[in-house]
This record gives structure tokens, C-alpha cells and sequence, in this order.
């Protein structure tokens, strides 16, 4: 076996050197893996009421989130009213398998608005409603 050294001048490098690109690909995939959960995050702050427990699954699902003023987002974009959040709930529905609505609702908004965005999912048929909560460290409820 004999190796080439030096460069002698009728030998061209008809080979693509692919090292870089493999680096550049993984730096992008690190870069999707770590910027990604921040994503799904909404822009609404609420604090959720805090329950005796919480079972968490891993299910595709619609997040409708509502702060303590009553303003409303499904999956980060913000409705305005009721015939929107039907809208934008139905569509999110079509594209998940196991057809659950989460609603994030603040602990200090009023119930009535709550009633009223459930009303309105209701009617966008999915299996399943559940309301996110915070959990207790030790188990039971507090005031």
C-alpha cells in the first residue's frame, strides 16, 4: 500500500469534502432541539389554580389559554371572540389524533368566561376537556 504525498500536478480532487456540512446539519438540529419548547409556550401569563393532584399524559392536544383580563389564545394566536375560537379550536382538532382541549385558565379570571369558552369548545366536538392545574408538593389543598 502506498499513500500519496505532496501534490503532483495531473491529479485533480474530484471528491466534495462533507465534513463541514455535517456540521453545520448537527449545529442546526441542536439548535431546533433546544429552541423548540419555547415555541409552544404562550404569550398570556396565568397563574392556574392549584389542585390535590394532577396526571399528566403525553397526548397531542389544543391549549386554550385565558388570562385574568378574559383575553383568550388557542396554540398562541389570540382570538377576539367566540365564533374565532370555535374556528381556530376546530382547526387545531383536525390536526392532533386524540382530540383534547387543555384550557389554561387564570385562578383569578371570572367563571363565567370560563363557562362561556368551554360552551364554544363543546361545540367543536372533542373527546376530551381538561383543565390544566397547578400541583401541591405535599398532596393536599390549600387555600
Amino acid at each position: 500500500m502506498s499513500m500519496k504525498v505532496g501534490g503532483e500536478s495531473g491529479d485533480t480532487i474530484s471528491e466534495i469534502n462533507i465534513t463541514p456540512l455535517v456540521d453545520v446539519c448537527l449545529v442546526l438540529v441542536i439548535i431546533f432541539m433546544v429552541t423548540t419548547p419555547f415555541m409552544t409556550q404562550s404569550k398570556l401569563t396565568v397563574t392556574l389554580p392549584k389542585a390535590a393532584t394532577d396526571e399528566s399524559k403525553n397526548e397531542e392536544h389544543v391549549t386554550v389559554t385565558i388570562d385574568k383580563d378574559g383575553k383568550m389564545s388557542v396554540n398562541e394566536k389570540d382570538v377576539k371572540d367566540d365564533r374565532e375560537l370555535l374556528q381556530y379550536v376546530k382547526l387545531k382538532l383536525v390536526k392532533t389524533s386524540d382530540h383534547v382541549v387543555i384550557i389554561k385558565a387564570d385562578e383569578n379570571v371570572e367563571h363565567g368566561i370560563v363557562i362561556d369558552a368551554m360552551d364554544v369548545i363543546k361545540t367543536a366536538k372533542p373527546k376530551r376537556i381538561y383543565f390544566a392545574t397547578q400541583t401541591n408538593k405535599s398532596g393536599a389543598y390549600q387555600k
